[in-house]
């Protein structure tokens, strides 16, 4: 489903490359984990493969479509959950889910069908008419997730869509894209809640100073480490536990 050859992301004035001749291959159906310390060039790598911003050099594809050739194409292909919310806070939920779904053209009985569906399933109904700026933390990353796969992607790009809501809510938002995963949708998901990803990824890549560090199965990466017991023992085995905090 996604191809990745050689990409790299050097930002205006950086020192050094985000992202640094980047590989891999996803398959489609996989539940897709990409973890690494703070800067480790997750989110870049997520915002180039999601049109966000352009690569310095490298090329992928997505779903055998090639990025530089079919930009437009291939927005139409993808979901995008990031991690600051986009939402507009004056709007109820139906008007933000609205002007979303009016952004891919989608109208009509079947688009509103949809959109109370998940609302329900989210556990939104009884507050879809109420303003996002009096929503809490959890409630605004459930909206989220909804406006971003109205159109029925083939790929969701998630970068961590738990942070800072409550176990409940974390619950809901796990077990609903292991469903969505289930009809098919390819999922990426960037988190720094390693037990999480352990348990929610069929396989991850670690990443650190823009490259790949490790890739597998949590439970093979986990076999393969001398003395771990569990992905975080992997996870610090291959990027170190020197402090990664920046201002």
């Amino acid at each position: 489903m996604i191809k990745i050859d050689q990409l790299s992301k050097k930002y205006k004035e950086a020192e050094h490359y985000s992202v640094s001749e980047f590989d891999l291959e996803i398959v489609a159906g996989e539940i897709f984990g990409l973890l690494g310390p703070n800067g480790a060039g997750k989110t870049t790598l997520i915002s180039m493969l999601s049109g966000l911003i352009k690569p310095t050099s490298g090329s992928f594809s997505i779903d055998g479509l090639d990025y530089s050739g079919n930009k437009k194409t291939l927005k139409k292909h993808i979901g995008i959950v990031p991690q600051e919310y986009a939402l507009y806070p004056s709007l109820t939920a139906l008007e933000n889910l609205n002007y979303f779904g009016a952004m891919y053209g989608l109208k009509g009985p079947e688009f509103q069908n949809s959109v109370q569906e998940h609302l329900s399933i989210l556990g939104l109904s009884e507050f879809a008419r109420k303003k996002i700026q009096s929503y809490s933390g959890g409630m605004k990353r459930r909206i989220n997730l909804i406006a971003s796969i109205l159109h029925k992607p083939k790929v969701l790009f998630l970068d961590e869509p738990t942070v800072g809501v409550d176990v409940q809510s974390k619950t809901v938002i796990i077990d609903f894209l292991k469903q969505l995963n289930h009809t098919g949708t390819t999922i990426i998901y960037t988190s720094h809640h390693l037990n999480e990803a352990e348990h929610f990824c069929t396989r991850v890549g670690i990443i650190d100073h823009g490259k790949l560090v490790g890739v597998g199965t949590p439970k093979d990466l986990v076999n393969n480490q001398k003395g771990a017991a569990h992905l975080e023992d992997v996870f610090l085995a291959l990027t170190g536990k020197a402090l990664r905090d920046h201002a």
